[in-house]
């Protein structure tokens, strides 16, 4: 143990007289070291800040989609497969479903006073809301009664508020869909994109009997999808065999035989962005620890230039009795204790950038304690792998020649 400290005391020294020499080396790991931490505390905040947009979609959220498939040789539609009777079994049957809505929508131009605007519009029950976590903000939902007698209502989201009626009151005011008047009687609050790049504000909710009674004329009964939400996170697959099972017994299809709907859920979404996620991090981890592999060649180099210059000083240590394992062992710590200082000061700088970076992008980037572990382990592990060489020439330099040399 006394012997590797003095090796350390003696690297420090070697250090000290070649300040530049070292500043250059140390220069190259702290850059290498700073940009995978960045890189990696970057990842983190992008994961959670879209994940949180996921879960804020419903955590526990299922989409039920209607698909065609082949029967007999012939393309069954579609449009007659899923039906808010197939909700209303599955909301009744289903143990692990919490609360369910059917779902149309379309493209429509909205038209209030001389303003007007495109957007998307949704017939759904009162139940979306809740299962997809939107809030109303300013006046009120539709009644059950309202879906009843399929009132003439409508609830916008703040895109289309400001849209149409600027800094005005849109509560109260009427708005046209077609030739038919609808009143405004609440504002979603506002949500932002969501994590496909979607305006979450950019649409106009109404029950869904009005939908199909003015804005697209339809059958009764007949929707888009199906969206519903499990009792808990816990429950989703659990919800997701009961819709099936039920949906496949009402629909008289076999277990074995494709079914006529396509059943998603949020976790399904979650699981892919996931993915991607992990991916990209890694990719462009690799890409910054390419200069780690600069600082690498940089240790190697230096410590080379170094055992050339200090040969005399081999040769006196090996004549007074030094080993080719104490030479070894005086380079390697060397070439170590360079590389985790770059290792450390590049943790700190890597740290005060995410920071200021935290503070500007307003994320949650957080370093997580593998991260700091692996960037200092990475540091010893580039002085051992790159000075290795230097230090195993050095220790095998005759004492004799390097004695003579000037």
């Amino acid at each position: 143990m006394r012997g590797y400290l003095a090796a350390v005391r003696i690297a420090l020294r070697a250090i000290v007289r070649s300040k530049l020499r070292a500043a250059l080396t140390v220069l190259g790991i702290l850059i290498g070291v700073a940009a995978v931490v960045i890189v990696v505390a970057l990842g983190t905040g992008v994961r959670n800040r879209i994940l949180g947009e996921i879960s804020g979609l419903g955590a526990s959220s299922i989409y039920i989609f209607p698909q065609s498939t082949q029967a007999s040789g012939l393309r069954r539609r579609e449009s007659v497969r899923m039906s808010e009777a197939d909700g209303l079994a599955v909301l009744k049957e289903s143990t692990s479903v919490a609360a369910l809505s059917p779902f149309s929508s379309t493209s429509m131009q909205i038209v209030a006073g001389e303003a007007n605007v495109a957007t998307q519009v949704m017939g759904v029950t009162r139940s979306y809301l809740s299962i997809l976590s939107y809030r109303v903000a300013k006046g009120d939902g539709w009644t059950e009664a309202d879906e009843q007698l399929k009132a003439k209502v409508c609830v916008i989201g703040e895109t289309v508020r400001e849209d149409l009626f600027g800094s005005s009151e849109a509560v109260g005011q009427y708005i046209r869909i077609g030739k038919h008047p609808f009143r405004v009687i609440g504002v979603l609050e506002k949500k932002g994109q969501s994590p496909f790049g979607e305006d979450q504000d950019d649409r106009l909710l109404m029950p869904i009997g009005s939908f199909r009674s003015r804005v697209v004329p339809s059958a009764p009964g007949k929707v888009q999808m199906l969206v519903a939400a499990a009792t808990s996170e816990r429950t989703v697959d659990r919800a997701v065999e009961q819709i099936d099972r039920i949906l496949r017994q009402r629909h008289e299809i076999a277990p074995d035989d494709e079914p006529d709907f396509v059943i998603r859920t949020q976790a399904e979404f979650r699981a892919s962005q996931e993915r991607i996620l992990d991916t990209l991090t890694m990719l462009l981890s690799s890409i910054a620890a390419v200069s780690l592999l600069v600082g690498g060649i940089g240790v190697m180099n230096i410590m080379l230039v170094s055992v050339t210059e200090r040969t005399r000083e081999i040769g006196i240590r090996m004549a007074i009795g030094a080993s080719e394992g104490d030479i070894l062992v005086q380079f390697l710590v060397e070439a170590i204790t360079l590389s985790l200082i770059g290792g450390v000061m590049g943790l700190g700088a890597g740290l005060v950038v995410i920071k200021v970076l935290a503070a500007a992008l307003g994320w949650n980037m957080t370093l997580p304690v593998s991260a700091v572990v692996i960037a200092v382990g990475t540091s010893a592990t580039i002085g051992i792998v790159f000075g290795f060489f230097p230090a195993r020439r050095a220790a095998h330099q005759d004492p004799i020649t390097a004695l003579r040399h000037e």
